[in-house]
């Protein structure tokens, strides 16, 4: 780490510290630390001395620095993350709300989370508090709002072909050993705020060098051998975070700064059992003052006498729980057809056969053809007369294209009063009957709820899309009671569909989790494709399906098709 990463764990310390409630002296040393670390011309490594040659820098500080330079952690700082609750550092990034005024309304008034301390505004509990006045509470409602309009994360959809990207180039130089992504993005969240890479080399300098000399590098933040940092542009502009370390700390590194925070958080508590620390650079030995290192991420789980976890599903939610190893999760090898999309009949771009052949090209052995229905006039959705058009041109596309079966489908809308767009004796033609809203969003719980439960015990619906109706940043999913939806999926055995358009991802991974594990629904993911090109954001869908523990068997879409056949007709 260099001077200015030390310096920044010494001021999140003193914050920290000073949150906590504790002596001013010691605070105050942890932030003259900072500044000498931060001001200093010379590294810390190569100071004569160590950090003690460092005016402000006393023997207690300068262990911590040593700490943080030879694990990468602070054990006081993570002491006190674990002690105090876990919303109270958001608040510190919040314009006006510096350590002390969170220290106050955190010690007397019990704020512990911005929703708390939102609450505590609007009934005006923080003018109590001794200096807080009016004008104090005007200046951190508006620090709240300029805090929640700051730029939203991207959704993992649009940054990903970035980062796909830079990981080739990266792995095209000749001093680059090994090269992968990290943090949120290689968990696979629905959104990302940064791009993160660890890169094993035995030249940091020449890959960093590399790095900013890019053309879409736009600023850079930080030019190390050990953290490269930029602004990298290629149609939006976003964060590069780029960690170079040798190759026998790669796996490490790659582990720790994948994430989450809080499984990482398991893992060293996993540590101490043992007696040893982990870091980026392996897991030490603080008996024996040795560090272990792995040739795989598994090694490092094996040495932790922990069940392995792949990086979609490292977020503490349970993974390191388990006494065995996990089941194997879904994959996208395993996916066989696309059962949600659209052609030229209503909204799409192309016919029925250009999507046939794109998805043979994909070695897909099946897709189904569900273009809207007719209430949705805005997607020039089908007639009950077009649909039978339409499955006699599906009929010839079966006959004229070899190796892939085309589904007869319909993407029908529920209606406001909870009515089907088409009558049974139409639905009952189709080898494939989805239900979805696309109107009245507004509509209280009850409603929207009794709306849904209608159309699944309908025989002949045989999934619900996009169940939640959520656009991730353009529109909250609307009001619906998830566990009925998922009670009434489990006694009809209607099908509820993981819609893979980076926008939706509905279900999410909590609710596909969820309603796995405590009653059994089985699931189908579709890219709701409007086009051949729109059949590409199937691994997203994948991704948040292993996000989820989703394995294989538990999406139907993985079905042979006589089986997949089978289980539609039951």
């Amino acid at each position: 780490m260099n001077n200015k990463q030390v310096a920044s764990v010494l001021n999140q310390l003193a914050d920290m510290m000073e949150v906590n409630g504790d002596n001013p002296f010691k605070v105050n040393a942890y932030r003259r630390a900072a500044r000498a670390v931060e001001n200093s011309r010379a590294s810390l490594t190569e100071l004569d001395g160590g950090p003690e040659a460092l005016s402000g820098v006393g023997k207690g500080t300068a262990s911590v620095i040593k700490e943080i330079l030879e694990t990468g952690s602070c054990t006081p700082l993570e002491e006190l993350r674990q002690k105090l609750p876990e919303g109270l550092p958001e608040l510190l990034q919040i314009p006006g709300m510096g350590p002390k005024t969170v220290h106050a309304v955190y010690h007397q008034l019990g704020v512990t989370d911005l929703e708390a301390l939102e609450q505590a505004l609007k009934e005006k509990r923080l003018r109590s508090l001794s200096g807080f006045g009016p004008k104090k509470e005007e200046k951190i409602l508006e620090g709240i709002r300029r805090y929640r309009e700051r730029p939203d994360r991207m959704l993992l959809g649009h940054v990903l072909p970035v980062a796909e990207e830079i990981l080739k180039r990266l792995r095209e130089h000749p001093a680059v050993e090994q090269a992968e992504t990290a943090g949120s993005l290689r968990r696979m969240k629905e959104t990302v705020k940064d791009l993160d890479f660890v890169v094993a080399t035995r030249h940091p300098e020449q890959v960093a060098d590399a790095i900013v000399s890019m053309p879409e590098v736009t600023r850079v933040i930080n030019h190390g051998d050990t953290k490269v940092s930029v602004m990298f542009h290629q149609g939006f502009e976003i964060q590069v975070d780029i960690r170079l370390v040798s190759p026998e700390q790669f796996v490490a590194a790659l582990v720790h700064f994948t994430g989450s925070k809080e499984h990482n958080v398991r893992l060293r508590q996993r540590a101490k059992e043992f007696g040893w620390k982990v870091s980026e650079y392996g897991i030490y030995d603080v008996k024996r003052d040795e560090v272990f290192t792995f040739a795989d991420e598994k090694e490092v789980y094996q040495k932790l006498q922990l069940p392995y976890v792949i990086p979609e599903m490292r977020e503490d939610r349970g993974e390191l729980d388990v006494e065995e190893e996990h089941p194997e999760r879904i994959r996208l090898e395993d996916y066989r057809g696309d059962l949600h999309m659209h052609t030229r009949w209503s909204d799409g771009a192309h016919s029925i056969r250009e999507m046939a052949l794109a998805a043979e090209e994909r070695g897909y052995e099946y897709i189904a053809i569900t273009d809207h229905s007719q209430s949705l006039k805005v997607a020039s959705g089908l007639t009950a007369d077009d649909l039978r058009r339409q499955r006699e041109e599906i009929a010839r596309v079966n006959e004229e294209v070899d190796g892939i079966t085309v589904l007869a489908g319909i993407e029908m809308d529920i209606l406001p009063g909870g009515e089907l767009d088409f009558p049974d004796e139409v639905l009952v033609e189709l080898d494939l009957v989805i239900a979805s809203i696309h109107s009245a969003f507004q509509q209280d719980q009850e409603t929207m709820t009794k709306r849904i439960l209608q159309a699944m015990e309908n025989p002949h619906v045989h999934i619900i899309a996009h169940p939640t109706g959520r656009l991730i940043h353009r529109r909250d999913p609307y009001a619906v009671d998830m566990h009925r939806i998922f009670q009434a999926a489990k006694e009809t055995g209607t099908v509820l569909e993981l819609n893979a358009n980076p926008h939706r991802l509905d279900l999410n991974d909590y609710w596909l989790k969820l309603a796995r594990e405590e009653y059994g629904v089985d699931f189908t993911i579709n890219t709701d494709a409007h086009s051949t090109e729109g059949m590409g954001v199937i691994p997203l869908g994948i991704a948040t399906a292993r996000r989820g523990w989703l394995e294989a068997d538990h999406v139907i879409n993985t079905y042979s098709l006589d089986r997949l056949l089978a289980r539609l007709k039951s």
